[in-house]
């Protein structure tokens, strides 16, 4: 089986003359898109909405394949220096076309008569959602020449700080035991069977942030002020009302989640003292013991091993699902192992040109990494149900991003947990489950208030990396409370964690949002079997044309309501009961 992903099918490499003619059709159509918007005025508005939506179908396929490449090329190596040249490019030729995007956007968004005239058109009328978008996010853009330098500058400011941030964590070298390895492989041996071995790296792991702390300090402060100040400029209440605005979520959606949360935290830290004393600690586990293997679950699997596992039981569930899988190992869709300058943990990357998807993880041979691979063959399988949509149709919004992912996740944990006969082999996938849980619960619940005490701070003050650790603490502190110990928490999560300096804020709570939303659908498809399936295909074909509120009433789910969140945390607080049954057997 293949280690690397085969990007072949895209472009042979940057100096393939398909890559340059795609680079010169990009650089064609951005011009010819900005002049159109220069004279919308003249034309009728039906084929005013026509022509443009033609235009940015046209930049929108050109430009992914693009920008697909390049980015894929330089996860696998940061230290490329074409690809990272390549994708100044493209992103630069993308800037171009903000100012006339912005101009299209403030036209539609004005004309008194905009949904009648949709319905003039057949593929107009297919963007009704892209539209409604358009009109609400209208009151948020920057007139005049504004769209244009915010999207210019950004690639000198937080897309450059981002790069960095990526640069400095996957080349920065961990000493272990004498040798030279790499943030992904240290951070890996957390799964390890051996508690020296877990403490020792988690303790080379801190160590090495001590050698790139400080530029990445200035790199998340730099990011973060950008995104307060394009905020204000913008008309946002704050960063968080424009990740909301974004995400398509309602606020009080957000609140009920988080509140919910808030009643079953301390079941969490039961979970955690429970495994502390099981490890033979006192109090609360240590940071390095989190991902501790417990029970049987010390098999280590090869990719072989993966495909076999995961093609048998989707095929139990699903076979379209089933073919999809089978077709990411057999095609060469998935880069596989960590090695120096690769991007650390995992995701999952949709090839439009291509129809496909391509995955990247670190594989270690951990049932750990059997999840994570079929966390992100459910990306791809979302991104599958969206082919027939035209291709401004295909973004869906952040916390809807992990319902297909989270529930292949619990069809095989359910799966696994179920066919397991010896006790020590379901100790060990309820506790693999758990650990999981516990991230999406605790562990992202830091993160976004860290996040938020990030932005609360970072317009009055520079947040030097002391600054930031300390804030980290205090957000891992009433996350955990005390389920885990004091002294061995992690100061440096902000650091190693790249969705902190991406171009969307808070990428935290759709995590959460999507485990306790994936956990409810599944929990459906267990009381209606097959009956279930089409409703489940429906709700990811629809995400992109509906609102997060809207999509889960597919599903006949009110999102707003606290007790829809509380009965996947129930399903949680049940698995915590078992597992600690389970030890005190």
């Amino acid at each position: 089986m293949n280690e690397r992903w085969n990007l072949d099918p895209l472009y042979h490499g940057f100096d393939d003359p398909a890559f340059s003619q795609d680079l010169q059709a990009l650089k064609d159509a951005c011009g010819q898109f900005d002049t159109l918007t220069k004279s919308l005025e003249e034309l009728e508005p039906v084929v005013a909405l026509r022509r443009c939506v033609d235009a940015l179908e046209h930049i929108s396929n050109l430009g992914n394949a693009l920008a697909e490449y390049a980015s894929l090329r330089q996860s696998t190596d940061t230290a490329d220096s074409d690809a990272a040249s390549a994708m100044g490019q493209v992103m630069a030729v993308f800037s171009q076309s903000a100012g006339a995007d912005a101009r299209f956007q403030d036209y539609a968004a004005k004309l008194p008569n905009l949904e009648a005239l949709l319905e003039q058109d057949e593929v107009l009328s297919q963007y009704r959602f892209y539209f409604r978008m358009v009109k609400e996010g209208s009151r948020y853009l920057l007139g005049g020449l504004g769209e244009d330098i915010m999207a210019r500058m950004s690639l000198s400011g937080s897309s450059a700080w981002s790069d960095l941030q990526n640069y400095l964590t996957s080349t920065v070298e961990v000493d272990y035991k004498g040798e030279k390895t790499n943030l992904s492989a240290i951070r890996n041996l957390a799964y390890d069977a051996d508690p020296e071995v877990r403490k020792e790296a988690y303790e080379a792991e801190l160590a090495s942030y001590q050698k790139i702390k400080d530029p990445v300090a200035f790199a998340l402060n730099s990011i973060k002020l950008e995104t307060i100040n394009s905020a204000q400029l913008r008309g946002y209440d704050s960063p968080l009302d424009k990740a909301l605005k974004s995400a398509r979520m309602k606020k009080e959606t957000l609140d009920a989640m988080f509140s919910a949360i808030d009643e079953y935290l301390p079941k969490f830290w039961a979970y955690l003292k429970a495994k502390a004393k099981a490890l033979g600690y006192e109090g609360g586990l240590p940071w390095y013991e989190m991902f501790a293997p417990m029970g049987g679950g010390g098999k280590t699997y090869t990719t072989e091993d993966a495909r076999t596992y995961l093609v048998n039981l989707f095929g139990t569930f699903d076979p379209e699902l089933q073919e999809m899988v089978a077709c990411a190992f057999d095609n060469a869709w998935i880069d596989f192992f960590p090695r120096a300058g690769k991007a650390g943990g995992a995701f999952c990357a949709g090839v439009e040109k291509l129809g496909e998807s391509r995955i990247l993880t670190n594989f270690d041979g951990s049932f750990s990494d059997i999840v994570t691979l079929a966390h992100e063959l459910g990306h791809a399988f979302h991104n599958h149900q969206l082919r027939d949509q035209r291709i401004l149709n295909r973004d869906y919004s952040m916390p809807v991003a992990e319902t297909a992912s989270t529930f292949n996740e619990c069809v095989v944990m359910n799966a696994a947990i179920s066919a397991a006969t010896d006790k020590n082999e379901k100790l060990a996938l309820i506790e693999s489950q758990l650990q999981d849980a516990t991230q999406i619960i605790c562990d992202i619940y830091s993160r976004y208030r860290f996040e938020s005490a990030v932005f609360a701070n970072r317009e009055n003050e520079f947040l030097p990396a002391e600054r930031l650790c300390q804030l980290m603490l205090d957000a891992q502190k009433k996350s955990y409370g005390d389920g885990l110990a004091e002294e061995t928490l992690h100061p440096y999560m902000w650091v190693c964690k790249g969705h902190y300096y991406g171009s969307v804020s808070f990428y935290n709570f759709p995590y959460a949002f999507g485990g306790l939303f994936a956990r409810g659908l599944y929990a459906q498809y267990e009381k209606e079997g097959e009956a279930f399936l089409p409703k489940y295909k429906k709700l990811l074909h629809e995400t992109p044309v509906r609102t997060v509120e809207e999509a889960a009433l597919v599903a006949d789910i009110d999102l707003t309501d606290k007790e829809f969140w509380r009965q996947g945390l129930q399903i949680l607080s049940d698995e915590i009961d078992q597992f600690i049954s389970l030890l005190e057997e």
